[in-house]
């Protein structure tokens, strides 16, 4: 007589076959012809193969691209259009430092690098700003999915990620949401990787507010969200701009810090504007 164990407990069906299946016992395997048995063996150990080879779900930093290394693009992807009335639009995706808190809006880095490139490129430079202090990842994408003044830009920046940092939020769910919130960005400046700038996180340990704070932690897990920003940024063709340097100048050098003690001045906006345009400028070539 055969007996049969109906859903084992867990670990004794191999993984990947079904919870209910059926188990023959040993008993009754012995009675089985060779050949039916090497078929049963078979099709346990494929399953088995296939459930080992399965992906893990969401995006890991291991399997991105190392930094340096970047997807090659070709030159023949759309934009930028000089509209009709001689025009560029440029878009600016960000949090606190994109808007260019406790500073005048004129000295934030969008304005300072419109302003460059109507200087050098000799056109008017449209420029909307889609920003608000405090804004994490999952507040700009609620922003960007409400959509933004025109459907394509020719130029589009993003920087953001210092407040998932500061407010203690998971790792995980920067990995998760910037890809998307970069995938967003592309799809806004003509799907085209090319027309796209990341800028790095700046480090607010070394101003007067983070001075009195675990400066060591904080410059350490702002530099896991830019290495993970870079490799991301690269991984899909997009340059990535490394502004995290000169902020860490503002405690030796108070005139890098605005007037809350927290946020660039406008003196470091320029040094970012003074990074990102040539970068920026043979876009528009």
């Amino acid at each position: 007589m055969c007996l049969t164990l109906l859903a084992p407990p867990k670990g004794i069906i191999p993984r990947g076959l079904p919870g209910k299946l059926k188990i023959v016992s040993y008993e009754c395997l012995a009675g089985l012809p060779r050949g039916s048995l090497l078929f049963l063996f078979a099709i346990i150990f494929f399953s088995c193969s296939q459930e080992r080879d399965m992906p893990t779900d969401g995006p890991s930093i291991d399997l991105l691209m190392e930094p340096g290394s970047s997807v090659a693009v070709p030159d023949d992807m759309p934009g930028p259009y000089l509209n009709k009335w001689d025009i560029y639009n440029y878009l600016a995706l960000g949090d606190s430092y994109t808007i260019g808190a406790s500073v005048e809006s004129a000295v934030s880095f969008p304005i300072q690098l419109k302003t460059r490139l109507e200087q050098g490129l000799k056109v008017k430079v449209n420029t909307e700003i889609i920003a608000v202090t405090g804004w994490r990842t999952d507040n700009l994408l609620d922003a960007v999915k409400k959509g933004a003044q025109l459907p394509s830009y020719d130029l589009v920046t993003l920087l953001i990620g210092v407040n998932n940092q500061y407010q203690g939020k998971p790792f995980r769910v920067y990995t998760q949401e910037f890809p998307l919130l970069l995938e967003a960005a592309m799809a806004l400046a003509y799907g085209n990787p090319k027309n796209v700038v990341v800028v790095s996180i700046p480090d607010y340990a070394y101003t007067p507010f983070g001075e009195g704070r675990n400066t060591d932690k904080i410059s350490k897990e702002i530099d896991e969200y830019n290495a993970f920003a870079e490799a991301t940024a690269l991984q899909m063709g997009v340059s990535f701009i490394n502004i995290t340097d000169i902020t860490r100048n503002g405690l030796s050098n108070p005139n890098l810090v605005a007037g809350d003690g927290l946020h660039p001045s406008g003196e470091t906006y320029k040094r970012f504007v003074d990074k990102l345009y040539p970068v920026v400028l043979p876009i528009f070539d």
